[in-house]
């Protein structure tokens, strides 16, 4: 049963609209808990003063915000509860723009709007009016005593909200050496970039996120499983060493070889 994290309402113009917010992801992250060999025990952590190394107790712990490097403003819990964004319980739209003039860079955590029962019109209103016009709507909304930026999005039959970056979090590329945007310049031919678009076409198949998958955390799981119906739940064997992989080379001698031979391979992702 997906969880309820928040209830408000969608604020446009004059139109409030409803709505429950719930998590639209699940982690399935491979994560471990560091054990004591010799007796399989837990370890766990301290707090330890980093000049002196001694621990520190959990009452003498305060907030510190460093102002330069070495430099701290203590901060206490009252200071901090003071500066933080006063809850609203709304999403109010800024404004909206172009969908695809918002770069992947800045979207961070999606979560699933779920109209209330009196706002379900007005919820499939403003989904279908962003589908069509292929706007999404910008938002500030507050979740958990913390402001966000968001990006209100339609997603099939419901609407996303999508937390943004700011944009002081997004680095910019001026120190990078990348290629001229201009193809010619970069020295790349028409011809090459007909050559690499037909290959994108024939590997382009239909987005199906169940065909992709975390063949490490497979392993492990399946590692795990072994174990324990092996009886080897607290003891460290040595694992079989990894098939060498053999790494494709960086050397482009010639790009457009390399793309008609690619050409020939065949469609789509297995072949490539």
């Amino acid at each position: 049963m997906s969880r309820i994290i928040w209830k408000g309402a969608i604020s446009f113009g004059l139109v409030n609209v409803p709505v429950q917010l719930h998590p639209a992801t699940r982690p399935e992250r491979t994560s471990f808990n560091l054990i004591d060999k010799e007796t399989a025990d837990p370890v766990g952590y301290k707090q330890i003063n980093k000049r002196t190394g001694k621990e520190v107790k959990r009452e003498n712990i305060v907030r510190g915000f460093e102002y330069e490097k070495g430099h701290y403003v203590l901060l206490a819990d009252e200071e901090i509860r003071a500066a933080s964004p006063e809850s609203t319980q709304t999403i109010d739209i800024l404004s909206f723009v172009e969908a695809y003039t918002v770069s992947f860079l800045y979207l961070d955590t999606p979560y699933y709007l779920v109209p209330e029962r009196q706002g379900k019109k007005a919820y499939a209103l403003l989904r279908e009016a962003l589908a069509q016009s292929g706007k999404i709507g910008i938002a500030n909304v507050v979740l958990h005593n913390k402001q966000h930026l968001a990006a209100l999005i339609p997603a099939g039959p419901i609407l996303a909200l999508n937390t943004l970056r700011w944009g002081g979090e997004v680095l910019p590329i001026d120190d990078l050496s990348v290629p001229p945007e201009d193809a010619k310049t970069a020295g790349v031919s028409e011809r090459e970039i007909d050559m690499a678009k037909k290959l994108i076409e024939d590997m382009t198949e239909t987005w199906n996120p169940s065909e992709y998958h975390d063949t490490f955390r497979e392993d492990i799981l399946a590692l795990v499983d072994k174990k324990v119906r092996e009886g080897k739940t607290s003891e460290i064997s040595e694992g079989a060493k990894a098939p060498a992989r053999t790494r494709a080379t960086a050397d482009v001698v010639d790009l457009s070889e390399l793309l008609k031979r690619s050409l020939g391979r065949g469609k789509g992702k297995h072949a490539a």
